[in-house]
């Protein structure tokens, strides 16, 4: 019984590691393109498929100026 509960504790924390893992994703592409890092982060912990596409899709912020 006892390995048993570890064995679940055990997936959930891996689960919400992984969890915020991906949440990064949307967060650091939206942070290159001049957005908040933090308010994307926050938006994908709660609805990654949504912050993804929105990061992907802004415009970029920075301005215009080729990489040579």
């Amino acid at each position: 019984m006892v390995l048993a509960s570890a064995g679940a504790w055990i997936g959930a924390v891996l689960f919400v590691v992984i969890w915020i893992a991906l949440a990064f994703w949307p967060a650091r592409v939206a942070g290159r393109k001049g957005h908040s890092f933090f308010g994307y982060f926050l938006l994908s912990l709660v609805f990654f498929p949504l912050a993804l596409i929105l990061a992907y899709v802004v415009k970029d912020r920075r301005g215009q100026y080729v990489d040579r």
